[in-house]
């Protein structure tokens, strides 16, 4: 699929603001942004990575649409996260003016409100230009480049309140937290293309509701200013989605709009966050309590990159913020996007023998220095070391991970074919752990691996066992000398992620060390 050429935006289904940099006032300044976009590592794979670059755009060629930040919405959820995030939003169009930017308001639907103010002639004031595609009242999905459907279920209208509104126009003006001042526009049609037309206006940053909504399908928002040919990011901490968890895929509101920026960043244009303006934090909602898991997958042996993904998809949606990170389909020591461990709260690793560039290797040794938590599944005891042999130039070998982190012993594997039968140790701690999990339905469906003796800081969880071989220790808690907590477990083959209570030791293993 050949796309436009351009940085991609973010949409907002409510009211849209552009940040339109003044030609004479902000000739020289730039705007230095971090950029994060995805692309499939192999086409139809399923697996993004997520690269986040730099890129510096001119003040003056730039423009930010604030979409559908209206004061009140039928939703009263929708209406206090807009309540929410309008002051950071305010900030953000504050430095943006400071710059030279132009700001154009677009609260769709309420330009009576600001009928004959100087800010709403100027969008008027713009000359009408031919597009290269019509511009449209509304942009639908298009098919053809993202695909049937949006990730998220929207189709009873998105209100995650306890008792959800019927759908009546609440809006009458912009969340009065935004300021509107001298050289700014109002409008919420294809005028705002216009004056950018006509200040030479190259580059767009969208911010605003809803993304799944009016951030994607507005006339000054995502998909047409896409088509436009302009370039476009979506600031992926200044927006949020009409989406109820009552709905597919049955996640948490705020995981609901991480798959809608994602989608975006498939399909349309990269992302970026309110601190390439302001500094500090990127900004959460209050009621948003999840924590961020970050995966690292790179093993081949017992597919995990496709039992990972839907264990992550139908389990972890309301704990947990996922992020993947994948190998590389033409260097199996590469794992780009690796730098998005630095923001983990936990870290779920399953990797087999890859040695990384010192850079890449250095977010995993920095990360289980901060004393964080750390799970491994099956192939992690040996995922940072070859086997008999030394790593490449430049690339870190670091054969001790499995016992610095796990604690772990591991020297080999019994030949494949048995079940290994599985039974819970004496330990009370360990027994308290997994009170919870019907171990006498669980069976290890890979062949048993040799890990004794392991190191004394460990409490063994589970036992593993098969005809004629010594039993061995298959899952265990380690406490590491940096303070921190991991857990290892040597299942993890595609047919664990067939038991019902594989899956429950396993989110209740993220969900427990993570506390």
């Amino acid at each position: 699929m050949t796309r436009p050429v351009c940085l991609r935006s973010l949409i907002f289904p409510c009211s849209v603001v552009f940040l339109c940099v003044s030609m004479a006032t902000a000739q020289d300044s730039s705007l230095n942004l971090n950029v994060r976009s995805r692309a499939e590592s192999e086409q139809g794979s399923g697996r993004w990575h997520a690269a986040t670059n730099s890129v510096a755009w001119k003040a003056a060629e730039t423009a930010i649409v604030i979409c559908d930040m209206w004061d009140q919405h039928w939703c009263p959820q929708a209406t206090e996260r807009v309540g929410q995030m309008a002051p950071r939003m305010n900030e953000v169009v504050k430095a943006a003016r400071d710059r030279g930017a132009l700001i154009i308001h677009c609260p769709s639907d309420t330009l009576d409100f600001y009928k004959d103010t100087p800010q709403r002639r100027l969008a008027q004031s713009a000359p009408k230009f031919k597009t290269m595609v019509p511009l449209q009242n509304w942009c639908h999905l298009d098919a053809s480049i993202e695909g049937k459907v949006l990730p998220i279920d929207d189709s009873d209208g998105g209100c995650d309140c306890e008792s959800p509104v019927k759908n009546y126009r609440a809006w009458s003006r912009q969340h009065p937290a935004i300021e509107i001042t001298d050289g700014d526009a109002v409008t919420d049609s294809a005028e705002a293309f216009y004056l950018m037309k006509q200040r030479g206006i190259r580059n767009v940053v969208v911010m605003g509701v809803h993304t799944n909504m009016c951030v994607l399908g507005r006339p000054f928002s995502i998909r047409q200013m896409v088509q436009q040919g302009q370039n476009v990011v979506l600031m992926r901490d200044m927006t949020d989605t009409m989406y109820n968890p009552k709905m597919a895929p049955f996640v948490s509101h705020f995981t609901g709009t991480d798959l809608v920026i994602e989608h975006i960043e498939k399909y349309w244009c990269p992302t970026i966050l309110s601190s390439d303006f302001i500094g500090g934090d990127e900004f959460r909602f209050t009621q948003d309590k999840r924590k961020h898991l970050v995966v690292l997958c790179a093993e081949q042996e017992y597919l995990t990159h496709r039992s990972v993904p839907k264990f992550a998809a139908e389990h972890l949606g309301h704990d947990f913020r996922v992020s993947f990170v994948w190998d590389d389909a033409n260097d199996r020591n590469n794992l780009p996007g690796i730098d998005v461990v630095a923001d983990a709260d936990i870290l779920l690793v399953s990797v087999r023998r890859r040695t990384l560039p010192h850079k890449q290797m250095k977010y995993v040794r920095d990360f289980v220095a901060s004393g964080k938590p750390v799970i491994g599944i099956r192939t992690a005891s040996h995922a940072f070391c070859l086997r008999g042999k030394e790593p490449g130039d430049g690339l870190d070998n670091w054969p001790e991970f499995d016992s610095q982190v796990f604690g772990g012993n591991y020297t080999n594997h019994h030949g494949e074919g048995p079940q290994v039968a599985l039974s819970h140790t004496e330990n009370i701690a360990a027994k308290k752990f997994m009170q919870h999990i019907a171990v006498d339905k669980l069976v290890g469906n890979g062949s048993l691996y040799k890990v004794s003796p392991l190191a004394d800081s460990t409490t063994p969880l589970l036992i593993g066992s098969i005809p004629g071989a010594d039993a061995e220790p298959i899952a265990w808690l380690n406490r590491r000398a940096d303070g921190g907590t991991s857990l290892y477990t040597s299942l993890g083959h595609i047919d664990d992620f067939e038991q019902p209570q594989f899956l429950e030791f396993l989110k209740h293993s993220l969900v427990s060390i993570v506390k």
